[in-house]
């Protein structure tokens, strides 16, 4: 189109043809959830349910707040700020592509030192939910007891300065102290990352954290809010410069566009201590069976993301539904997710392990969608000890074969080397990548040394099997390359 529409809500009506548009009165809407972590996901995914309730003219009293707690997330609210925090939402269907405009958010927070404004703005009693998507690292977990990490240094911080918090939780333990002098009430903290029980985490972090300061005060949050556990699914690309590009061929003027696949799901406990959306009404679903939804997700599609991408990335591959283009990676997927891990995995209604392996095939190859094999394989410490390692765990404990998920961990200490087998340099790509990069080196000469980081691997490098796999695969990896790797174990 020669001349794009710029968005915002005064525009929405002479927006193109075949550009769904909200059919509610955005300056109708009153907030009823704050959301910290305004990324794609977030954006894609909850944030759509919601809007997809207010276009069924229900629920306008819980309009979303957009907030953020890190430095960067300042430039993220500027851009939506500037189109009355709108997103071009572009379905990427193999069939073809489509837009819908997003309002189900009505404003982002100041971003500030000591998070004034978001403390202020979950005081108020209209703020039922404060909802969260942080990052799977980003909850203060201990990677090998899982209890809260009491120790690291930004949550030293909020305990000795309960009023000027760093954290998201400081922030929640400063709002809820606040409420309970007033009689505000509680609110239910959602955790919407992918983690396991990711409501129970977040309660750990939160009460926790509180528990630091004023014993009492976490005592109170424990008893009256809720933190509900829920499983969460889209296939969310990051925004470049492709993405941007592609929503000017709509006509459409959008600084923060996301593109998304044609599937979501999301499943919920309905375990809400001051109210709710009626979420369901627009897909979403209320379970008391989360666990076993959160399990075949998390270990298949999420692990299964792992075990492609950095393959990928070690062989120069770009994108994900590239790597299920090569013979070698596909068969590492299938067979490692049919032989070492949906066996440990519970069926749900609807599918059974193996269904919802070829439903993550079809999504894994979908060529529309432009996900990178760096942004999928980032923060491996927290994605491997999440969606991997627990595999291993599941089938050390069952007895069962775990030769091929030693592989994909031998993988991951090659990529950590930081060089492809072009002879490119892996730029730094985890929050502890320094660590990681010199143990990769030093495990070159000497495997074990990489299963002796116990922060990720616990007691597995004393587990024979296991460890003896791994040190056989990483050898290998090193003198033949990942392809004849990955080739020998398939012909095994």
């Amino acid at each position: 189109m020669d001349e794009l529409i710029p968005l915002s809500t005064e525009t929405l009506d002479a927006m193109p043809d075949g550009v769904r548009v909200p059919s509610y009165d955005r300056k109708s809407l009153t907030a009823g959830i704050v959301h910290i972590g305004l990324g794609n996901f977030h954006r894609a995914h909850q944030a759509w349910y919601l809007h997809r309730l207010f276009d069924l003219g229900l629920c306008h009293d819980w309009a979303i707040l957009g907030a953020g707690v890190r430095p960067n997330d300042a430039a993220s609210r500027e851009r939506l700020i500037a189109q009355d925090c709108l997103t071009t939402l572009i379905e990427l269907d193999p069939t073809g592509m489509s837009a819908e405009i997003c309002g189900s958010m009505i404003d982002y927070l100041p971003v500030e030192d000591g998070n004034g404004a978001l403390i202020k703005a979950m005081t108020d009693p209209a703020i039922r939910i404060v909802a969260l998507t942080v990052t799977e690292g980003g909850y203060y977990i201990d990677a090998v007891t899982g209890a809260f990490d009491a120790k690291h240094p930004d949550i030293v911080h909020d305990a000795d300065n309960p009023e000027t918090p760093k954290t998201a939780f400081g922030a929640m333990v400063a709002a809820l102290r606040q409420r309970r002098a007033s009689d505000a009430g509680p609110f239910t903290g959602q955790s919407c990352d992918n983690l396991q029980g990711n409501g129970a985490i977040l309660r750990q972090a939160v009460v926790g954290l509180a528990r630091l300061s004023d014993p009492d005060l976490a005592d109170w949050i424990d008893t009256n809010c809720s933190f509900p556990n829920a499983m969460v699914d889209c296939i969310v690309p990051a925004t470049g410069p492709k993405e941007l590009e592609l929503v000017k061929r709509f006509g459409i003027a959008d600084n923060a566009p996301v593109t998304h696949e044609n599937f979501r799901q999301w499943v919920i406990e309905d375990d809400f201590c001051n109210g709710r959306p009626d979420w369901d009404k627009t897909g979403a679903t209320f379970s008391n069976r989360v666990h076993d939804f959160e399990t075949m997700k998390l270990r298949i599609l999420n692990g299964g993301h792992q075990v492609i991408a950095i393959p990928g990335e070690i062989l120069g591959i770009d994108s994900i539904a590239a790597t299920m283009g090569n013979p070698a990676i596909r068969g590492l997927l299938r067979k490692v997710m049919t032989e070492e891990v949906a066996q440990h995995v519970a069926p749900v209604p609807g599918f059974t392990a193996l269904e919802y392996l070829d439903l993550v095939d079809r999504r894994f190859s979908n060529p529309e969608i432009a996900d990178t094999t760096r942004r999928v394989a980032f923060d491996g410490s927290s994605r491997q000890t999440g969606f991997i390692i627990p595999s291993i765990r599941d089938g050390l404990n069952a007895g069962a074969s775990v030769v091929g998920l030693a592989l994909v961990s031998a993988l991951w200490a090659r990529y950590c080397q930081g060089v492809r087998e072009d002879g490119s340099t892996v730029e730094a790509n985890d929050p502890n990548w320094d660590a990681l990069h010199q143990t990769a080196k030093t495990a070159k000469d000497r495997p074990l040394a990489w299963l002796e980081m116990k922060q990720y691997y616990g007691d597995l490098a004393s587990n024979k099997p296991f460890a003896d796999a791994f040190e056989r695969w990483l050898t290998m990896l090193n003198t033949d390359g990942a392809e004849a790797t990955i080739n020998a174990y398939l012909n095994s």
